[in-house]
């Protein structure tokens, strides 16, 4: 229905109003900080962001701190630095923190709660799904912001909208933290598919290979393809009914299965867990430098978790700083200077709801300590 609309939205998007949306995105790094962890998650933050300018620059085609290696031309994958820094560092994580007496075998021994969602927990994330579809779906239409950066941006929107005594249950299994990334995630992933049918651009990795092959059978996405090819247009919107009603059809008797996995004991579960991360990675290069990189940097994330440094304001950083980096530098190529930041009404928008969101917490905080005093001090 709003599929033109959007489309225009999207065309008007210009390198200042992406570079002020990434850096609304980065403002999500105080949702991944536990209280009083703040300045960790600012040099997780840094880290992620010096690793994205490893590789070659996008604009100039010069090479940066890739020591002289052709491997890392291309940059660090996000996948290997997500599987790095997660799926390897876990297993190492459980393999160092062993249970002791009878749990030492298992990882997990409870017994699965119900899968129906109660009328208290539907009333608590009605809302929740509604804003994070919204948002997901504007991230999904803009071209190259993706599924990842909507996901991220939902839960650092919900964990800094959450009550106070909801905020404590996030990452511990809270039905906002669950909802809000997979609602906003396939929010997005529908979202990509406005800028490919009206406009030809593709939104995403997956739709630009869509591209591809739509081209490759004589069909050309665009404005045109409303009046040329309807068919192909509504196939792709009917297509995306039946396979939402054909996953959930498949998640919900799988759930308790799938879970299940957590029952098995460590010692076939942790070599599971790591020969699979370094299949995967090297399955997508067939380059045995990315799985010694791979072991690199999982040892250095297990330690910094055991630090208590957390890892998703680096992977965060990381997905956001080279589409940062390259509209800032066009925005100051074409304005010549910072005023860019004011000059268009969109991007002082965009910058404006930054600087409420980075100073909500410390208004909060003042409110609340003159709301205690004021109750403690005897008339």
């Amino acid at each position: 229905a709003a599929a033109t609309a959007l489309a225009g939205v999207a065309l008007s998007f210009q390198s200042a109003d992406y570079f002020a949306l990434m850096v609304l995105g980065l403002t999500a790094v105080a949702a991944f900080a536990g209280r009083g962890e703040f300045l960790k998650a600012i040099i997780m933050t840094a880290l992620g962001l010096a690793l994205a300018t490893i590789g070659q620059d996008p604009l100039s085609d010069i090479t940066r701190f890739t020591f002289g290696s052709i491997d890392l031309l291309d940059g660090i994958s996000f996948l290997l630095l997500a599987m790095a820094t997660f799926a390897l560092s876990e297993a190492l994580i459980t393999v160092l923190k062993r249970d002791d007496g009878s749990a030492q075998s298992r990882t997990h021994t409870g017994k699965l709660g119900a899968l129906t969602v109660t009328r208290d927990e539907a009333k608590t994330l009605a809302p929740v799904v509604g804003r994070s579809s919204v948002l997901g779906f504007f991230i999904g239409v803009l071209p190259g912001a993706g599924a990842t950066i909507a996901s991220f941006l939902a839960y650092g929107m919900e964990r800094n909208l959450a009550p106070q005594r909801d905020k404590k249950t996030f990452g511990k299994g809270s039905v906002r933290g669950l909802a809000a990334p997979e609602t906003a995630n396939n929010a997005a992933c529908t979202g990509s598919f406005v800028p490919l049918l009206t406009l030809g651009i593709p939104g995403s990795g997956t739709t630009a290979v869509m591209l591809g092959a739509l081209i490759s059978y004589g069909v050309q996405p665009g404005p045109a393809l409303f009046t040329e090819r309807p068919e192909v247009f509504w196939s792709v919107i009917i297509s995306m009914y039946i396979g939402n009603c054909v996953l959930l059809i498949l998640n919900l008797p799988l759930i308790p299965y799938i879970a299940r996995l957590l029952m098995l004991p460590k010692s076939l579960l942790v070599p599971m867990v790591l020969f699979f991360s370094l299949c995967g990675v090297y399955l997508v290069s067939f380059n045995t430098f990315d799985i010694h990189l791979m072991v690199i940097f999982a040892v250095g994330a297990t330690g910094l978790r055991l630090l208590g440094f957390p890892m998703a304001p680096m992977i965060l950083a990381f997905v956001l700083g080279k589409l940062m980096e390259e509209n800032l530098r066009r925005a100051l190529l074409i304005s010549d200077g910072w005023h860019f930041l004011w000059e268009r009404p969109t991007t002082l928008a965009i910058m404006g709801v930054t600087a409420l969101i980075v100073l909500l917490p410390a208004i909060n905080a003042y409110r609340h300590r003159a709301t205690k005093q004021k109750t403690t001090t005897p008339p």
